[in-house]
């Protein structure tokens, strides 16, 4: 990985890499629709995620690649329609005050064919339903794509989330199962306006959706924010990288608010060097190094709150990290948090993951938003200009 770079010799070559990018996605996309997390990392390999997977769709949905974020969105749905029988359970049990175990409530990641994974996983988390929701009709608002036919799994998916989304259960990172998250409520938020916004959801199904949305960003306002921005979790006062995709792309947070300013300070001031943004600070995962998923978030967050150029430096130092072959990693070393962790996660599991989908689709997201007319036919020549703060 290049010690030092420059925005502008990083974007130069950012539509052969975002084009290089497409290509791998399109290539791995399973003919189930699913999207693998890595191809060759032991610990991700077979499974799709939702979380993940929503975000890489919506990235080549902004790239202008139709019909795989179509048929992703196909594959989400037959997962949750196959169980609509134990969503119906978990829903009910969960009203009558007899909430399910962790271990009962839906998976964070399914098998190619849509099946239960046979190992075990930090597997209760809420975030990668809503934002297969959000993904969903941002999908469809940008495409003028018919929802019709996800209806009964967005149904289903609202439920699951109006009934359950206070709940505590493992983050983004898939740690700290004993907390409620922000980023996680940003994700559930999110996709529940979603669902209502686009009409997926009506009647009572629709006004507990809302409902519950709006509780969402009261909990966060009372115990959510410390310091004037956002928190990794309820009750705390530290910060974590996930936190800049309740801005953007999510759009929790008005970007031009006080909140959101204070939020990209604080991420820029803890966990952001030289355009690479750390998970949290504590970090012990292959050292805690910094992710170019992160550097995208945070560069999405710059962009909505007009500065365009710091978007450009994130999106930059993200680009840097590709490999020889234009492959994205899940982290990069270089400044690492906890340097000694580093050995006992290569001993593990071998090394970081390498491509990763999701850094890709993140880079595409980015480098749209900062010229819209970059798709998959097209080539990004200059970055459109902006206002800055």
């Amino acid at each position: 990985m290049p010690t030092t770079f420059t925005p502008q010799t990083a974007l130069a070559g950012i539509a052969d890499l975002a084009a290089s990018g497409h290509r791998l996605i399109a290539a791995l996309q399973t003919p189930e629709g699913a999207y693998p997390a890595s191809p060759t990392f032991s610990a991700y390999a077979g499974y799709c995620w939702f979380r993940d997977g929503s975000f890489i769709a919506d990235g080549v949905s902004s790239y202008g690649d139709e019909a795989s974020a179509t048929a992703f969105f196909d594959w989400c749905a037959r997962v949750l329609t196959a169980r609509a029988d134990h969503i119906h359970w978990i829903v009910n049990e969960t009203r009558a005050g007899r909430p399910p175990a962790g271990e009962h409530m839906l998976p964070a990641r399914f098998t190619y064919d849509g099946q239960d994974g046979t190992d075990e996983w930090w597997d209760f988390q809420l975030d990668g339903y809503g934002t297969w929701l959000w993904a969903l009709v941002a999908h469809a608002e940008r495409h003028g794509v018919d929802l019709s036919g996800w209806r009964e799994a967005a149904e289903l998916t609202v439920d699951y989330l109006t009934s359950s989304w206070d709940r505590p259960c493992y983050d983004w990172w898939e740690e700290h199962s004993e907390s409620v998250h922000v980023s996680t409520l940003a994700c559930v938020s999110a996709g529940l306006d979603a669902a209502v916004r686009a009409g997926l959801v009506s009647g009572t199904r629709a006004e507990e959706a809302t409902a519950a949305s709006r509780a969402i960003r009261e909990v966060v306002a009372e115990r959510g924010v410390r310091d004037g921005h956002l928190t990794k979790w309820l009750g705390v006062a530290t910060v974590d990288g996930s936190l800049a995709a309740a801005i953007a792309p999510l759009g929790m947070l008005d970007a031009r608010s006080a909140l959101a300013a204070a939020t990209i300070d604080a991420l820029e001031r803890q966990l952001t060097v030289d355009g690479g943004v750390h998970r949290y600070l504590g970090d012990t995962f292959y050292g805690g190094g910094r992710w170019p998923i992160l550097s995208c978030f945070l560069g999405l967050a710059h962009a909505a709150a007009g500065e365009r150029e710091r978007a450009a430096e994130l999106l930059a130092w993200a680009a840097s990290t590709a490999t020889a072959d234009l492959d994205l990693p899940e982290q990069v070393d270089g400044h690492l948090i906890a340097p000694g962790m580093r050995q006992e996660w290569l001993d593990r599991w071998g090394a970081v993951a390498t491509p990763l989908l999701w850094s890709h689709a993140m880079l595409i997201r980015l480098a749209v938003e900062l010229d819209p007319t970059l798709t998959s036919l097209t080539s990004l020549t200059s970055l459109p200009e902006g206002p800055t703060r």
